[in-house]
């Protein structure tokens, strides 16, 4: 038995010889990926990744009894290699627009929980952060599931050379905040950031307050919060409330209860990994020859290149009145050879055509 024994363990000795020359040359190639994520300004964490490499793998063990192990090990494995990427990608400037307690903050803060955030005062500032390559990267709000698109970040995206490279939702929860000793019926104004004050309009109608914006919603908390007046309150997260010592007078107070927002990664490189994936979207931005059906034109020939469109709108442009840029989101690899083929057809229609990017569409990302 002693012998065994002996045997036993001198095998596993061998093995761990070996796994550690595997581990330092597979965490050598995690280095590069972490440079690689840097590059494009985009999360440690892909969730589709870790994925694909479990169900690839877990085959690769034919003992049913030691294939739930294995895949422990995995997760393990990689739970290791994303602590070293978030070590790695430390140094990361991420800008957004607002202060700590913005609902833009918890976004950043939750995509890149070890990079420094940078508070700016509007998106223009934040997107030109990144232009400048002051920051690796800019969290900015893109829709809201009841209040509709963020007009502002729109147009950036159609004028502007940044790229998005992932989005995410978070569920959005708008608070009334007054300062304390406030009550409910002493308000008379309400501040906050218009996308806030349009989430929360059927309670602030009901109550006939006026309405001041604000740039973003912990600006408007931390205003309140000097002015020490109880007549007014601000709109926003439960967490600037706590962060600029104000009340919760009244919580939940948007229209609807899934009040969601999409947020997306801003970086100077496209993300064209991330075409590849299972789940992969792409975003254009196009304007159109102002001729009788060039608009229908142009979208049937993405759905002919069998590109699923999920999101259309329009939006003004600023050059030229009564003229609309259109926006696009659609599944699929924009990078393929399909892809090239139907940017090279939509040329015949579309004055101006602008890839915003290739990403993956997260509900949300893990702590």
């Amino acid at each position: 038995m002693e012998d065994k024994l002996k045997q036993a363990r001198e095998i596993i000795d061998t093995v761990d010889q070996k796994m550690a020359a595997l581990f330092v040359e597979r965490m050598n190639a995690v280095k590069t990926v972490a440079q690689h994520k840097m590059e494009l300004g985009i999360p440690v964490y892909d969730a589709s990744r870790e994925e694909e490499v479990i169900s690839k793998n877990r085959s690769l063990v034919e003992e049913d009894e030691l294939r739930p192990f294995y895949v422990n090990f995995l997760q393990d494995v990689m739970t290791i290699s994303r602590n070293y990427q978030r070590k790695l990608t430390a140094g990361m400037r991420i800008s957004y627009s607002g202060i700590k307690g913005a609902f833009a903050y918890f976004a950043a803060n939750r995509l890149f929980p070890e990079a420094e955030k940078i508070s700016c005062a509007n998106f223009a500032e934040a997107y030109t952060q990144v232009v400048n390559g002051d920051c690796d990267a800019c969290v900015l709000p893109l829709e809201n599931s009841s209040a509709g698109e963020v007009g502002d970040v729109t147009d950036l995206l159609f004028s502007g050379n940044l790229f998005i490279t992932e989005t995410i939702e978070l569920s959005v929860s708008h608070n009334l905040m007054g300062v304390p000793g406030a009550a409910l019926s002493d308000i008379r104004e309400v501040v906050s950031h218009p996308q806030a004050l349009a989430q929360s309009r059927k309670f602030i109608a009901k109550h006939g307050w006026k309405e001041v914006t604000f740039e973003n919603t912990a600006m408007a908390a931390q205003y309140v919060a000097k002015q020490q007046d109880k007549h007014i309150a601000a709109i926003g997260s439960a967490d600037s409330a706590s962060t600029y010592g104000l009340s919760i007078l009244a919580s939940g107070i948007n229209d609807f209860a899934g009040n969601t927002t999409r947020f997306a990664v801003l970086s100077r490189s496209a993300n064209r990994s991330a075409a590849e994936k299972h789940g992969a979207h792409f975003a254009l931005m196009f304007t159109v020859k102002n001729e009788a059906g060039y608009l229908a034109r142009a979208l049937n020939i993405i759905g002919s290149y069998g590109f699923n469109m999920n999101v259309l709108r329009s939006r003004p442009r600023k050059d030229l009145l009564w003229q609309y840029a259109f926006y696009v989101e659609a599944e699929g690899n924009i990078y393929s050879a399909d892809g090239s083929s139907m940017l090279e057809s939509l040329q015949v229609c579309c004055d101006k055509l602008k890839v915003l990017g290739s990403f993956i569409r997260y509900a949300d990302t893990p702590n």
